[in-house]
């Protein structure tokens, strides 16, 4: 038989000497809490209790839960300063200062002397539970015991005082410092930084002090960041004897807060060195900026360099992926999700939703969703908001209702996208049941955006006065989005004297947006009002007011092209011409007539038709079917809404070329094929 007590007495001594190791040296630290809870069983079985201190160390090294490291604690007889010291600390550091306050009460109780180590986590852990009187406490005992001398206990009651916002208080304990180190010195201007946003102190104390350290730079650096003095910020970053990465991180994100990416792009590529802080810095600035072509360049290149991507880039690069309609690379990136192991997180699987409905693959979105098993209320919005794009009207009310089934509340997104589900569809019954419950059930007050919402769903269905009047009884002054819905609703329906009682509140509003002239001019076309066209379009160029030129995008490969109306680049190429021409021979062989009343110009009718012929998404169009494959799926993005005579052609083209389209406009998506849109002409 194996064992018995010469076995037993062998595993002992093997034990023994193990402990007494991991003990006794300096350099030995315990690396897993098995081997800490086979040191607890040995301490208590040899009754070591002169090795408790050390054991309570290994317990602070190992960071592990600090109730374990507290009942270790109250098996202790009569604990040392050195033990209430270090569970102290374990308990301040790991987010109790509750129960450190009451270690603390206790070994005042017990009589065993506070020293500058008890005093400096006491003073941490009131600012975390915000008790200045505790604090005050601490204070008094550092006076009695004659530590209020010492720089460690001085800084602590520094940091104590900017945490409970008495800043004179902190500047007493300051300036009646004997001696001050560098720790000190931060703390003060930190506090000033960070507390008080008092740059101008905070920059005097930082001439003043002697031996300027790289934390203490960065702090100042910081804090103009923060104040939006990107100016000074800037200056001090030049000055800097030594920048570091974090250093140059910060003042990079600085330059990207304010949209100076010129300025960024320079620290950037001149840093020594970078790491994936540096890169999702400059990537999701660019994609917050709605620089998507540059945030794409700059992951291939950070791919080329051998950079190990993290959850934050994939979630900005699924975004730029999302905005440009890049669907490959957003599948390349889905892909390197699964290669390299990642745990699809709730963040992740929302911007892969986000992506694939945005850029028209909307039963991939589905399929991510339904496979993750933690969906919080963002990952809902995605789904149903990309329901409601793609004019899934009815699904996306499905699962807006599936939700208090789900036990996920609503929130004012969620609601944003049902109303634009049952605007997209002329659900007009739907949506006002969805506003009203806003507040009677959901508890959610209703903000600008759901009343435009609300405003475009009567006002297409063409319940224009009933828009009107919701309008005027707004409780919140309506914006541009609320006018600017009422204005697009009388150009669908004609109504001339609301379209220009809308055109004058937003005149009040955004003199600059020449979208909305635009449109006033059209409806004054349509009603053959020439005159009021002509002082429209006079005004227009007097002012030099001029409507968001027209750009599509399509991404072929990897690569994301774009074209503008009549772009002369891509039109230098003799094959997109030679398509062009295709299409409109094509379109005309089926019965198909420009409808040239789109375009408004003092010009003869073949030349508005050649206008039509170089809208952007014709052009995309054209593109893709020159560079992809018969047969294949083209995937356009539009910055604008796809206007009535291109609507009524890329139906017909995808009947011609049997192939399915798919265009993103500024407002939904449209599913071209066989002849007909998945919008069924309501859009």
């Amino acid at each position: 038989m194996n064992g018995g007590p010469r076995a037993l007495s062998a595993t002992f001594n093997r034990m023994h000497h193990i402990a007494l190791h991991l003990l006794y040296s300096s350099n030995q630290t315990v690396t897993t809490l098995f081997t800490l809870k086979q040191l607890h069983v040995y301490l208590l079985k040899a009754q070591l209790h002169h090795l408790h201190s050390k054991f309570l160390l290994h317990c602070s090294k190992l960071l592990i839960n600090p109730s374990y490291a507290s009942s270790f604690f109250t098996q202790i007889p009569t604990p040392n300063s050195f033990e209430f010291n270090t569970i102290i600390r374990i308990l301040q550091t790991s987010g109790e200062p509750q129960q450190a306050l009451s270690i603390f009460r206790r070994m005042h109780d017990e009589n065993v002397q506070f020293d500058h180590f008890t005093l400096p986590f006491m003073a941490r852990a009131c600012v975390e539970l915000s008790n200045l009187g505790l604090g005050q406490v601490v204070h008094g005992q550092a006076a009695r015991l004659g530590l209020d001398a010492d720089v460690f206990v001085q800084t602590s009651l520094i940091e104590l005082y900017m945490g409970c916002e008495c800043v004179p208080e902190a500047r007493q304990v300051f300036d009646e410092m004997p001696k001050r180190d560098v720790v000190a010195w931060t703390a003060i201007i930190s506090g000033y930084v960070n507390k008080c946003r008092d740059m101008g102190v905070a920059c005097q104390l930082f001439e003043e002090m002697p031996d300027k350290d790289v934390v203490c730079w960065n702090i100042v650096i910081s804090g103009f960041i923060k104040i939006g003095d990107m100016g000074k910020a800037s200056e001090l970053f030049c000055n800097a004897p030594i920048k570091d990465l974090l250093m140059c991180n910060t003042i990079m994100a600085g330059f990207v807060t304010v949209g100076d990416f010129e300025a960024a792009y320079k620290v950037f590529d001149e840093m020594p060195r970078r790491d994936v802080v540096s890169w999702n810095t400059l990537i999701s600035g660019l994609v917050q900026g709605g620089l998507f072509n540059e945030a794409i360049s700059l992951f291939r290149r950070m791919m080329k360099e051998g950079i190990e991507l993290n959850e934050v880039t994939i979630v900005s690069v699924l975004s730029a992926c999302a905005q440009m309609g890049a669907l490959d690379l957003g599948r390349w990136v889905h892909s390197y999700i699964d290669r390299m192991g990642f745990r699809v997180s709730v963040l992740i699987g929302t911007a892969l939703v986000d992506m694939y409905s945005k850029c028209g693959a909307l039963k991939v979105a589905r399929q991510v969703f339904e496979v993750l098993s933690d969906k919080d209320v963002a990952l809902w919005n995605a789904m149903i908001l990309g329901l409601a794009m793609h004019g899934k009207s009815k699904e996306a009310l499905e699962f807006f209702d599936q939700m208090e089934g789900e036990s996920v509340r609503p929130n004012e997104v969620t609601v944003l996208g049902a109303l634009c589900a049952c605007s997209h569809a002329g659900l007009v019954t739907e949506g006002q049941r969805i506003f009203r419950s806003m507040g009677s059930t959901l508890g959610l007050k209703p903000r600008l955006e759901h009343y435009g919402c609300m405003v475009d769903l009567l006002g297409r269905a063409g319940l224009l006065n009933e828009a009107y009047e919701l309008i005027k009884g707004m409780p919140i002054e309506p914006h541009v989005g609320v006018w600017g819905a009422l204005l697009g609703a009388c150009k669908i329906h004609g109504n001339v004297e609301l379209a220009e009682l809308s055109f004058e509140r937003l005149l009040e509003l955004d003199q600059r947006d020449g979208g909305y002239s635009a449109i006033l001019s059209n409806i004054y076309a349509n009603a053959g009002r020439w005159g009021d066209f002509a002082r429209v379009r006079e005004m227009m160029r007097e002012r030099m007011i001029y409507k968001e030129p027209g750009c599509s995008s399509i991404e072929i490969n990897g690569e994301v092209h774009e074209f503008g109306v009549r772009d002369k680049a891509h039109l230098r190429s003799k094959e997109l011409c030679k398509m062009l021409e295709e299409i409109s021979r094509r379109l005309k062989m089926v019965g198909y007539v420009a409808k040239t009343s789109e375009v408004f110009f003092d010009v003869q009718e073949e030349e508005k038709e050649l206008a039509l012929c170089y809208h952007s998404e014709k052009l995309a169009i054209a593109y893709g079917l020159i560079h992809t494959d018969s047969g294949a799926t083209i995937r356009i993005v539009k910055n604008l809404r796809v206007c009535g005579d291109c609507h009524t052609a890329t139906k017909l083209i995808s009947k011609i070329f049997d192939r399915e389209i798919v265009v993103r406009d500024r407002s939904r998506f449209h599913h071209f094929r066989e002849g007909s849109c998945s919008c069924g002409d309501y859009w």
